[in-house]
């Protein structure tokens, strides 16, 4: 068994871990979140810890796969994942019209970003972006989706980046 399959899920006071055959759900107070285990690998409760074991040799590896997912979406239940971006540039801002996030990144024209359910976007100020959830797949891909929008580029850094984002600057051509 691999070592991360071993380790023990701890189940903070709130959270319940229902197992199905076939699926896991998980519920807190941000939410219920759920995702499909193989018949082969057993999910077991003991003393306010979840573990999980399989027999198969060639699941191991997968076992410690989802024994990840299933800790980040207790996680996300619990406390929920949160992605900060970055708006660099003259003019880029950002700003919440009902649902939809809208950006205006250099274009001649504004982009309207629909939200998904489940997904809290927040704009503290006019270069700043918060996505926030429970399901730790979705905040970064739809923070990935928004920075898709405008990449940094590498010559003046402008763009949309992660907060904890490093852009890698070039020289200039030179003459």
């Amino acid at each position: 068994m691999s070592r991360v399959a071993k380790k023990p899920i701890a189940l903070p006071k709130g959270v319940e871990l229902n197992i199905q055959p076939g699926s896991v759900s998980v519920k807190g107070p941000k939410g219920t979140l759920t995702n499909a285990i193989p018949d082969d690998i057993k999910v077991t409760i003991e003393d306010g810890h979840a573990l999980l074991s399989t027999d198969a040799a060639e699941r191991v590896a997968l076992t410690g796969t989802l024994r990840s997912i299933i800790a980040n979406m207790v996680h996300g239940v619990s406390s929920g994942f949160e992605r900060k971006l970055e708006l660099v540039g003259v003019g880029y801002r950002a700003s919440m019209q009902g649902r939809d996030l809208n950006l205006q990144l250099g274009y001649s024209h504004p982009i309207l970003f629909q939200v998904p359910e489940g997904i809290t976007v927040a704009t503290p100020s006019q270069t700043e972006i918060v996505v926030q959830g429970a399901d730790k797949q979705v905040v970064g891909e739809v923070a990935a989706k928004i920075r898709g929008f405008r990449p940094p580029e590498p010559y003046k850094g402008k763009g949309v980046k992660y907060s904890d984002e490093t852009i890698i600057r070039k020289e200039a051509k030179k003459a």
